[in-house]
Protein backbone atom coordinates (compact mmCIF):
# COMPACT_ATOMS: atom_id res chain seq x y z
CA UNK A 1 0.00 0.00 0.00
CA UNK A 2 2.48 2.07 1.11
CA UNK A 3 4.89 1.43 -2.35
CA UNK A 4 1.82 2.45 -4.28
CA UNK A 5 1.53 5.25 -2.81
CA UNK A 6 5.20 6.19 -3.20
CA UNK A 7 5.07 5.78 -6.87
CA UNK A 8 1.89 8.04 -7.48
CA UNK A 9 3.31 10.79 -5.25
CA UNK A 10 6.61 9.86 -7.46
CA UNK A 11 5.07 9.71 -10.89
CA UNK A 12 2.78 13.41 -10.20
CA UNK A 13 6.17 15.20 -8.90
CA UNK A 14 7.75 14.07 -12.09
CA UNK A 15 4.60 15.17 -14.08
CA UNK A 16 4.46 18.19 -12.38
CA UNK A 17 8.27 18.58 -12.93
CA UNK A 18 7.71 18.09 -16.64
CA UNK A 19 5.01 20.45 -16.75
CA UNK A 20 7.19 23.11 -14.99
CA UNK A 21 10.19 22.66 -17.20
CA UNK A 22 7.92 23.16 -20.28
CA UNK A 23 5.86 26.07 -19.08
CA UNK A 24 9.73 28.01 -18.85
CA UNK A 25 10.71 26.44 -21.81
CA UNK A 26 7.99 27.77 -23.71
CA UNK A 27 8.10 31.18 -22.16
CA UNK A 28 12.07 31.26 -23.16
CA UNK A 29 11.21 30.43 -26.75
CA UNK A 30 9.06 33.59 -27.10
CA UNK A 31 11.53 35.61 -24.98
CA UNK A 32 14.62 34.79 -27.15
CA UNK A 33 12.26 35.50 -30.61
CA UNK A 34 11.24 39.15 -28.61
CA UNK A 35 15.15 39.53 -27.39
CA UNK A 36 15.83 43.04 -28.99
CA UNK A 37 12.53 44.23 -26.68
CA UNK A 38 13.86 42.32 -24.11
CA UNK A 39 17.00 44.35 -23.93
CA UNK A 40 15.80 47.75 -24.60
CA UNK A 41 13.13 48.13 -21.99
CA UNK A 42 16.17 46.69 -19.60
CA UNK A 43 18.60 49.18 -20.89
CA UNK A 44 16.86 52.50 -21.80
CA UNK A 45 16.12 53.70 -18.28
CA UNK A 46 19.77 52.91 -16.66
CA UNK A 47 21.50 54.10 -20.03
CA UNK A 48 19.34 57.76 -20.03
CA UNK A 49 20.07 58.11 -16.39
CA UNK A 50 23.58 57.09 -16.30
CA UNK A 51 24.50 59.24 -19.47
CA UNK A 52 22.33 62.04 -17.60
CA UNK A 53 23.77 62.36 -14.57
CA UNK A 54 26.79 60.63 -14.63
CA UNK A 55 28.24 61.50 -18.21
CA UNK A 56 26.56 65.11 -18.87
CA UNK A 57 26.58 66.48 -15.57
CA UNK A 58 30.16 66.12 -15.11
CA UNK A 59 30.81 67.72 -18.77
CA UNK A 60 29.13 70.49 -17.90
CA UNK A 61 30.57 71.14 -14.78
CA UNK A 62 27.85 70.08 -12.44
CA UNK A 63 29.18 67.88 -9.32
CA UNK A 64 27.41 66.02 -6.99
CA UNK A 65 28.97 65.67 -3.97
CA UNK A 66 31.20 62.36 -3.30
CA UNK A 67 30.12 60.40 -0.54
CA UNK A 68 33.34 59.27 1.67
CA UNK A 69 35.82 58.23 -1.18
CA UNK A 70 33.08 57.33 -3.54
CA UNK A 71 31.78 59.51 -6.36
CA UNK A 72 28.21 59.64 -7.72
CA UNK A 73 28.97 57.17 -10.44
CA UNK A 74 29.72 54.93 -8.25
CA UNK A 75 27.19 55.02 -6.01
CA UNK A 76 24.82 54.91 -9.05
CA UNK A 77 25.51 51.64 -10.45
CA UNK A 78 24.30 49.49 -7.37
CA UNK A 79 21.34 51.60 -7.79
CA UNK A 80 20.25 51.31 -11.26
CA UNK A 81 21.09 47.62 -11.32
CA UNK A 82 18.24 46.93 -8.40
CA UNK A 83 16.02 49.15 -10.24
CA UNK A 84 16.66 46.98 -13.54
CA UNK A 85 15.94 44.11 -11.68
CA UNK A 86 12.81 45.07 -10.18
CA UNK A 87 11.36 46.78 -13.17
CA UNK A 88 12.20 43.82 -15.44
CA UNK A 89 9.69 41.65 -13.19
CA UNK A 90 7.23 44.40 -13.47
CA UNK A 91 7.91 44.03 -17.30
CA UNK A 92 8.51 40.12 -17.83
CA UNK A 93 5.53 39.26 -15.09
CA UNK A 94 2.81 42.15 -14.28
CA UNK A 95 2.65 43.25 -17.44
CA UNK A 96 2.04 40.41 -19.78
CA UNK A 97 -0.09 38.68 -16.53
CA UNK A 98 -2.59 41.54 -16.87
CA UNK A 99 -2.95 40.83 -20.41
CA UNK A 100 -3.37 36.94 -19.67
CA UNK A 101 -6.28 37.60 -17.49
CA UNK A 102 -8.14 40.55 -19.42
CA UNK A 103 -7.84 40.56 -23.00
CA UNK A 104 -6.09 37.38 -24.83
CA UNK A 105 -7.12 35.28 -21.82
CA UNK A 106 -4.28 33.06 -22.37
CA UNK A 107 -3.94 32.09 -18.66
CA UNK A 108 -6.83 29.90 -19.22
CA UNK A 109 -4.88 27.95 -21.47
CA UNK A 110 -1.71 27.75 -18.57
CA UNK A 111 -4.11 26.42 -15.84
CA UNK A 112 -4.42 23.77 -18.42
CA UNK A 113 -0.86 22.50 -17.99
CA UNK A 114 -0.83 19.14 -15.89
CA UNK A 115 0.14 21.26 -12.75
CA UNK A 116 -1.40 22.87 -9.95
CA UNK A 117 -2.71 26.42 -10.38
CA UNK A 118 -0.12 27.63 -7.46
CA UNK A 119 2.81 25.34 -9.65
CA UNK A 120 2.12 27.82 -12.90
CA UNK A 121 2.18 31.37 -10.52
CA UNK A 122 5.59 29.84 -8.99
CA UNK A 123 6.94 29.09 -12.89
CA UNK A 124 6.26 33.17 -13.29
CA UNK A 125 8.00 34.01 -10.38
CA UNK A 126 10.74 32.11 -11.56
CA UNK A 127 11.02 33.11 -15.22
CA UNK A 128 10.52 36.75 -13.89
CA UNK A 129 13.55 35.92 -11.65
CA UNK A 130 15.84 34.49 -14.44
CA UNK A 131 15.14 37.91 -16.75
CA UNK A 132 16.00 39.53 -13.92
CA UNK A 133 19.01 37.89 -13.41
CA UNK A 134 19.90 38.67 -17.74
CA UNK A 135 18.78 42.41 -16.83
CA UNK A 136 21.39 42.89 -14.04
CA UNK A 137 24.41 41.01 -16.62
CA UNK A 138 23.61 42.94 -19.14
CA UNK A 139 23.32 46.44 -17.20
CA UNK A 140 26.30 46.00 -15.21
CA UNK A 141 28.81 46.52 -17.92
CA UNK A 142 26.16 49.76 -19.37
CA UNK A 143 26.66 51.57 -16.05
CA UNK A 144 30.08 51.12 -15.22
CA UNK A 145 31.30 52.03 -18.96
CA UNK A 146 29.28 55.45 -19.89
CA UNK A 147 30.40 57.52 -17.16
CA UNK A 148 32.76 60.32 -17.26
CA UNK A 149 33.84 60.19 -13.79
CA UNK A 150 35.58 56.49 -13.17
CA UNK A 151 33.47 53.97 -11.64
CA UNK A 152 35.26 51.97 -8.73
CA UNK A 153 33.36 48.98 -8.38
CA UNK A 154 35.11 45.72 -6.31
CA UNK A 155 33.55 42.69 -5.33
CA UNK A 156 33.54 42.53 -1.62
CA UNK A 157 32.27 38.77 -1.83
CA UNK A 158 31.27 36.40 -4.37
CA UNK A 159 28.73 34.65 -2.37
CA UNK A 160 27.17 37.86 -1.16
CA UNK A 161 26.58 38.97 -4.45
CA UNK A 162 25.54 36.12 -5.64
CA UNK A 163 23.24 35.41 -2.44
CA UNK A 164 21.72 39.14 -3.00
CA UNK A 165 21.70 38.70 -6.93
CA UNK A 166 19.34 35.31 -6.28
CA UNK A 167 16.88 37.00 -3.47
CA UNK A 168 16.85 40.14 -5.53
CA UNK A 169 15.53 38.03 -8.75
CA UNK A 170 12.75 35.90 -6.60
CA UNK A 171 11.09 39.18 -4.82
CA UNK A 172 11.23 40.62 -8.68
CA UNK A 173 9.24 37.88 -10.08
CA UNK A 174 7.12 37.45 -6.85
CA UNK A 175 6.47 41.43 -6.76
CA UNK A 176 5.43 41.49 -10.55
CA UNK A 177 3.58 38.31 -9.84
CA UNK A 178 1.38 40.21 -7.31
CA UNK A 179 1.08 43.41 -8.96
CA UNK A 180 -0.18 41.74 -12.06
CA UNK A 181 -2.46 39.60 -10.21
CA UNK A 182 -3.98 42.57 -8.14
CA UNK A 183 -4.08 45.00 -11.47
CA UNK A 184 -6.86 45.46 -14.68
CA UNK A 185 -5.99 46.39 -17.98
CA UNK A 186 -7.44 49.64 -17.54
CA UNK A 187 -5.21 50.22 -14.64
CA UNK A 188 -1.91 49.78 -16.55
CA UNK A 189 -0.77 53.52 -16.22
CA UNK A 190 -1.43 53.48 -12.40
CA UNK A 191 1.42 50.25 -11.96
CA UNK A 192 4.20 53.09 -13.31
CA UNK A 193 2.37 56.61 -11.22
CA UNK A 194 1.86 54.79 -7.98
CA UNK A 195 4.22 52.03 -8.08
CA UNK A 196 7.01 52.44 -10.61
CA UNK A 197 8.14 55.99 -9.99
CA UNK A 198 7.48 55.82 -6.39
CA UNK A 199 9.61 52.64 -5.78
CA UNK A 200 12.53 53.86 -7.57
CA UNK A 201 13.40 57.74 -6.53
CA UNK A 202 12.77 56.28 -2.66
CA UNK A 203 14.43 53.22 -3.59
CA UNK A 204 17.98 54.19 -2.32
CA UNK A 205 19.03 54.26 -5.89
CA UNK A 206 21.07 57.55 -6.03
CA UNK A 207 21.62 58.03 -2.51
CA UNK A 208 22.73 55.87 0.49
CA UNK A 209 19.88 55.11 2.82
CA UNK A 210 22.44 56.32 5.44
CA UNK A 211 22.09 59.80 4.06
CA UNK A 212 18.11 59.83 4.65
CA UNK A 213 19.21 60.60 8.81
CA UNK A 214 18.38 64.28 8.38
CA UNK A 215 14.81 63.11 7.67
CA UNK A 216 13.93 60.48 10.08
CA UNK A 217 10.61 60.04 9.20
CA UNK A 218 11.96 59.40 5.21
CA UNK A 219 14.41 57.72 6.40
CA UNK A 220 12.17 54.84 8.33
CA UNK A 221 9.20 54.97 5.95
CA UNK A 222 11.39 54.02 2.51
CA UNK A 223 11.95 50.46 4.88
CA UNK A 224 8.90 49.01 3.40
CA UNK A 225 10.49 49.34 -0.43
CA UNK A 226 11.93 46.18 -1.74
CA UNK A 227 14.50 48.52 -3.84
CA UNK A 228 16.00 50.02 -0.68
CA UNK A 229 17.63 46.66 0.33
CA UNK A 230 18.31 45.72 -3.24
CA UNK A 231 20.11 48.63 -3.86
CA UNK A 232 21.87 48.08 -0.14
CA UNK A 233 22.53 44.74 -0.71
CA UNK A 234 24.38 45.45 -3.95
CA UNK A 235 26.49 48.40 -2.29
CA UNK A 236 27.83 46.19 -0.11
CA UNK A 237 28.55 43.89 -2.82
CA UNK A 238 29.94 46.20 -5.42
CA UNK A 239 30.43 49.22 -3.50
CA UNK A 240 31.85 48.62 -0.14
CA UNK A 241 33.97 51.92 0.57
CA UNK A 242 29.93 53.71 0.26
CA UNK A 243 28.45 53.42 3.40
CA UNK A 244 25.59 50.82 3.73
CA UNK A 245 23.15 48.45 5.30
CA UNK A 246 24.68 45.40 7.70
CA UNK A 247 24.64 42.33 5.66
CA UNK A 248 22.14 40.73 8.58
CA UNK A 249 19.88 43.41 7.86
CA UNK A 250 19.58 44.07 4.09
CA UNK A 251 19.60 39.86 3.80
CA UNK A 252 16.98 39.43 6.24
CA UNK A 253 14.67 41.76 5.30
CA UNK A 254 14.51 40.42 1.71
CA UNK A 255 14.61 36.99 2.95
CA UNK A 256 11.63 38.42 4.70
CA UNK A 257 10.20 40.39 1.78
CA UNK A 258 10.68 37.44 -0.56
CA UNK A 259 8.36 35.24 1.97
CA UNK A 260 5.70 37.44 2.27
CA UNK A 261 5.18 38.54 -1.23
CA UNK A 262 4.58 34.82 -2.20
CA UNK A 263 2.19 34.26 0.55
CA UNK A 264 0.86 36.84 -0.88
CA UNK A 265 0.62 36.91 -4.52
CA UNK A 266 0.42 32.76 -4.96
CA UNK A 267 -2.75 32.73 -3.40
CA UNK A 268 -4.42 36.10 -4.85
CA UNK A 269 -3.28 34.42 -8.29
CA UNK A 270 -5.04 31.41 -7.68
CA UNK A 271 -8.19 32.89 -6.41
CA UNK A 272 -8.24 35.14 -9.56
CA UNK A 273 -7.76 32.00 -11.99
CA UNK A 274 -10.98 29.83 -10.22
CA UNK A 275 -12.97 33.06 -9.91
Amino acid sequence: MTDTADIATGGRVGVYSRAFIGLLARDTRVLRRDFIAFLLRTVMNPILFTFVFAFVFPKIGEQFHPVGRADFATILVPGLIAVAMIFQGIAAVALPLVNEFGRTREIEDRVMAPLPVAGVALEKIVFGAMQSIVAALVVFPVVAVIPATPVTIQVASWPLLVGVLLLAALISGAFGLAIGTLFRPQQVPLIFSIIVIPITFLGCVYYPWELLSPLPVLRYAVLVNPVVYISEGLRAALTPEVPHMPPVVFLGAMAGMLILLIAIAIPLFVRRVKS
